[in-house]
């Protein structure tokens, strides 16, 4: 790919395959003749073509705030594209031939094929296709664009769901950004249309939900009916590793999350203990790269999807139904759906939802707090990690949590951290009590909390509160004689008492695996799992050791006729 000197991009965007290599391609596509001018890949097109170079050249072109804009051109040997040809999601720019030639078409199918069968070429394409998307979310210019104010929640419901799915974008706030006036008259919009998205050229939705976002990138494709070896439920590092492991090993899977790829450990800024990266890894990078490696063995990983039951067929294969009607059918099931930070348990705590009140910190969020006075609530790791990396940009961060030592819950170099910060003061043995600020309108806001100390009450100026407190298991979703603990979370393994076995209908001769719950060929890793201990590694370790005992048991019960 040759590109444009401004753009500097960095050199793992470009690779010019050799004659051998082409020759290697031709097999898995149909070489076409194209006119000069003809158009190959429009922005928002699902599931298109891999397209390489023959002869002559290919254009790349977004439309960004400033108009159409030339990102680069393809030669002989090239190909054009980013991430979104090997998951099958909506196309980010527009690829037209420059001058007329030969281009090498790869379909979808054809090309999920060619990255299990070729491991040389399959390296070529994941290590670039995933270096021109890293480029694209670096890049000042952007083809999506979200115009809406900061105190929005459905603004930041709208830049969580790009975020969390890498899709670069731009955010305008019309009370602050100047361009967001001359963008919004060109686009025919009022103050009355937003929130807006700006998908192209000629392409906007006005006030979208996220389901709508979603449908149209692509990032559910999954049909209603789909069937699997295996269902994973949850896309977090347990789910992803089981994932990862599963359909390495020749197994059919399917992945759904409710949200997007990455569940808890998405949100941390900097997961600085986990084995193999010495400078640490953000939650949401280790999770991108987990979720390409699946697609690249060919999982189906669908999101936002929310499970809303199990239930055994008559054929001994699992059914999972999901919020929005659709039924998928597998031979086992994973769940592997996480917990949830729990809510703040104050009265007026939802009217700050989304604007001002958080679960979790990323980027998103630094970017709204940026210079202001914050809080965290929490004493885990992930509460650490997050106001370590606020701290960087806040005016002053308070910490508060309920144990007189933060040190029986959170890791020593964390700590140190906390403790060398200049802008940070840590608050023991300390609850909210209370939220002070405007509730009511579009425009409400939070200016304080009302805390509870060892002194007595007082109160912390902070406009923004980011909660990392508890865990809730995400079980309400299966069946009520699934053996859980007192909490809720999943029992596996020896932790199922046989009175369980039998009221959740266990009809095998062997007792459950390490993984196994009390309905057979249904496992549980991760957070979800009763007892399981709540770090990334140990999540990642769980979802690859148990794809073994599902050999096992898919062995066992064979396919149904």
């Amino acid at each position: 790919m040759n590109t444009l000197a401004a753009n500097k991009p960095p050199a793992d965007v470009n690779y010019t395959f050799s004659d051998a290599e082409l020759a290697a391609l031709m097999p898995y596509g149909e070489a076409r003749w194209h006119e000069e001018g003809e158009v190959l890949t429009v922005q928002g097109e699902r599931g298109g073509d891999c397209l390489v170079t023959l002869s002559g050249e290919t254009h790349i072109f977004i439309d960004d705030m400033d108009g159409p804009v030339r990102l680069g051109w393809m030669e002989r040997g090239q190909f054009a594209g980013d991430i979104g040809v090997l998951t099958g999601q909506a196309a980010l720019a527009r690829t037209i031939m420059g001058k007329a030639g030969e281009v090498l078409h790869i379909p979808f199918a054809a090309f999920q094929r060619l990255l299990v069968e070729n491991s040389a070429l399959s390296d070529v394409f994941v290590r670039t296709l995933s270096a021109r998307r890293a480029f694209a979310l670096a890049r000042e210019g952007y083809s999506v664009i979200v115009i809406g104010s900061a105190l929005d929640r459905s603004v930041f419901a709208l830049r969580d769901f790009l975020t969390r799915h890498g899709l670069p974008h731009a955010w305008l706030d019309p009370d602050t950004n100047s361009l967001a006036a001359p963008i919004m008259e060109a686009k025919g919009l009022t103050r009355d249309d937003l929130p807006a998205v700006v998908l192209s050229a000629s392409r906007v939705m006005v006030q979208p939900t996220v389901s709508a976002l979603a449908e149209y990138f692509g990032s559910d494709l999954l049909p209603d009916g789909a069937a699997a070896d295996v269902i994973v439920v949850g896309a977090g590092p347990a789910g992803l590793a089981a994932a990862v492991y599963a359909a390495s090993e020749g197994l059919t899977v399917v992945t759904l999350d409710a949200e997007a790829p990455g569940g808890q450990a998405g949100t941390s800024s900097k997961i600085e203990n986990y084995l193999g990266f010495p400078m640490g890894v953000s939650g949401r990078e280790l999770a991108d790269r987990a979720a390409i490696q699946a697609q690249k063995f060919g999982v189906r990983l669908a999101a936002p999807v929310k499970a809303c039951a199990l239930e055994r067929l008559e054929s001994g294969c699992y059914c999972v139904s999901t919020a929005d009607g659709r039924k998928l059918e597998a031979r086992a099931v994973v769940i592997a759906s996480g917990a949830q930070y729990q809510r703040l348990p104050v009265g007026e705590a939802e009217a700050y939802e989304g604007r001002g009140l958080y679960y979790g910190a990323s980027p998103l969020e630094a970017q709204l707090c940026a210079g202001a006075d914050v809080a965290i609530v929490g004493a885990g790791n992930s509460a650490g990690q997050g106001a370590v990396f606020l701290a960087r940009t806040a005016r002053h961060v308070h910490v508060l949590y309920r144990r007189a030592d933060i040190r029986e819950t959170m890791s020593e170099y964390l700590v140190r951290r906390l403790e060398e910060q200049p802008n940070i003061t840590l608050h023991p043995a300390t609850e909210i009590s209370g939220l002070a600020g405007t509730a009511d309108g579009a425009q409400g806001r939070l200016h304080a909390l009302e805390v509870t100390t060892p002194a007595g009450k007082a109160q912390i100026e902070a406009g923004f509160v980011f909660l990392f407190i508890g865990a809730a298991p995400f079980t309400d979703w299966l069946p009520a004689g699934l053996a859980r603990d007192a909490k809720g979370f999943v029992k596996t393994g020896p932790q199922i008492e046989p009175r369980e076995l039998v009221r959740g209908g266990w009809a095998l001769d062997r007792m459950p695996s390490a993984y196994e719950t009390s309905l057979e060929r249904v496992y549980a890793v991760g957070d979800v799992r009763s007892a399981s201990v709540k770090r990334v590694a140990s999540a990642v370790g769980e979802g690859s050791v148990v794809v073994s005992a599902i050999h096992a048991a898919l062995a066992e019960f064979g396919r149904p006729e």
